[in-house]
């Protein structure tokens, strides 16, 4: 196509968008670079779901995406696209996965409202953001545009080939780079919905934590987001190469697919990619573990090791964690907690650590530090401490060491329908939502629920609208954090005695 031609068809979807026939049909209908798209108008939002950011990437698999071909004709953006290929449970699925999805007030370009872009959880293997708990019109409903994401996972996005076949050099961060391709797609539309491409919010929750963390350190990222909140999602080292290596070993040893000759892998029916991925991880053991590699190409530091990228610390960043993070991920009814006493305390903590100290003397040293505390608790507290919460602490330090715009929130709500699961991994995403009656949420709907979710979104949304959320920043000598719960205020260094037992010695990111 033309540029003149490209320039009539953008026109004249642009005419049309604002026309009387268009409004009466309540319809919004939006031209942006590659065509115009046709949404929904709901409870006095625009909505536009499945927009395509990417082109199909079964194609290209493993390889870098590609932006959208221009369209003609106005393409419906109605209903939520599939989600990428995974093991996890979603309704539909397909490598033709590269889409997003926009809650909107209004399209007038002038608006120029804040942006919140959502990176779904699920580490780098498994989730999407058509869960009902991503939901954007409670946050849309404030004055901004928030924008979900779907992009490649597990195999289809991280599986590092780049050793092996210069055909695949950017096979260990391609889910990355899909990330980067929708920032640059938001960049270069979202005024056109009514979005400020100068004030980009990105936040994520675990994994998407983690990707925002690792984009930080990705010179293609820069410029392309403005503030960042990392939800329970850290990523302090990427993966190395030869450890990358090795996993990519075991996969297709597991597939039968020779290093020599990679090519099966391009037409393999994508089920049997994901099947693969039941194999041991050959490092960490467990599930095969996927995630962005140092690959030098598009990751050439990690992120927050051996100090906090300087790409990103001139973006404000705020990073949070929940107070009962393996309360989600370690079943009370499961076998680590029946049956748990003092005796076999020091054991069933020993597996969930990440971090290389007696399970004994931890055991003994919360004993003597809380005497009225159950060992249920103790395993909960010390697993949390020791496994899911250091990442968090290292990359605020580095950032504080770095005079960065840090703040640190802490989750205390404690869940009213679920109570042994306490303040647990994914409580933040209702409260941060609003969504707090969609499946899968711990918080219930009741007053002290609302409560603490109002707190959340009102503090994401001063940060989202002027990069302050209006507690004291994050430093070493006080270390203030935000606790989130039916009554929210600050505290200093909060589990402040945790934070000083386990930093006796060194965090390794699994998975690097």
């Amino acid at each position: 196509m033309s540029m003149l031609d490209r320039r009539t068809l953008i026109g004249t979807g642009l005419a049309l968008a604002s026309s009387p026939a268009w409004a009466a049909r309540g319809d919004p209908v939006v031209a942006t670079r590659n065509g115009r798209i046709r949404g929904t108008s709901e409870g006095g939002l625009h909505i536009f779901r499945g927009v395509r950011y990417g082109q199909d990437t079964a194609p290209r698999r493993f390889r870098a995406p590609a932006p959208p071909e221009p369209w003609r004709d106005i393409q419906r953006a109605t209903a939520f696209a599939p989600s990428c290929p995974q093991k996890g449970q979603q309704a539909a699925t397909s490598e033709d996965c590269l889409f997003l999805n926009i809650w909107t007030p209004g399209l007038e370009p002038a608006a120029r409202r804040p942006v919140m872009l959502y990176i779904h959880g699920g580490a780098y293997s498994n989730g999407s953001v058509v869960d009902p708990l991503n939901d954007g019109r409670h946050l849309a409903g404030r004055d901004v545009v928030v924008v979900t994401v779907n992009h490649r996972l597990n195999a289809l996005g991280y599986l590092y080939l780049a050793r092996l076949d210069p055909r695949f050099a950017d096979s260990g961060n391609a889910g990355q780079l899909d990330l980067i391709l929708a920032l640059r797609w938001v960049r270069d539309n979202i005024a056109a919905f009514g979005g400020d491409p100068g004030n980009i919010l990105v936040f994520g929750q675990s994994g998407g934590g983690a990707k925002i963390a690792t984009m930080m350190a990705m010179p293609a990222a820069k410029g392309l987001f403005h503030r960042a909140i990392t939800m329970s999602g850290q990523q302090v080292t990427a993966s190395g190469p030869l450890n990358a290596s090795r996993r990519t070993a075991a996969y297709l040893a597991k597939l039968g697919v020779s290093p020599d000759h990679l090519d099966p892998l391009l037409t393999m029916p994508v089920e049997r990619l994901i099947d693969g991925l039941d194999v041991q991880d050959p490092i960490l053991g467990g599930g095969l573990y996927m995630g962005p590699v140092l690959d030098m190409r598009w990751l050439d530091r990690h992120p927050f090791w051996p100090d906090a990228a300087p790409q990103g610390n001139a973006i404000p960043m705020m990073l949070g964690n929940t107070r009962d993070e393996t309360r989600a991920f370690i079943n009370p009814d499961g076998p680590l907690i029946a049956g748990l006493n003092w005796g076999n305390l020091p054991a069933r903590i020993a597996g969930e650590l990440r971090m290389d100290l007696s399970p004994e003397w931890i055991v003994a040293q919360y004993r003597a530090h809380h005497p009225d505390w159950s060992a249920e608790r103790i395993f909960y507290a010390a697993t949390t401490a020791g496994r899911s919460w250091p990442g968090q602490v290292i990359e605020a330090e580095a950032r504080a060491r770095a005079d960065a715009p840090t703040w640190v929130y802490q989750v205390d709500f404690q869940s009213p329908t679920q109570p042994r699961r306490g303040a647990p991994h994914t409580m933040d995403i209702a409260l941060a939502f609003g969504t707090l009656d969609a499946p899968g949420s711990f918080t219930g709907t009741g007053a002290g629920a609302r409560s603490a979710s109002a707190a959340m979104m009102d503090r994401f949304l001063d940060f989202a609208h002027r990069g302050d959320p209006g507690w004291n920043q994050y430093r070493l000598d006080r270390r203030t954090t935000m606790i989130f719960d039916v009554e929210s205020g600050m505290a200093d260094d909060p589990r402040g005695w945790e934070r000083r037992l386990f930093a006796r010695v060194p965090y390794i990111q699994p998975g690097s």
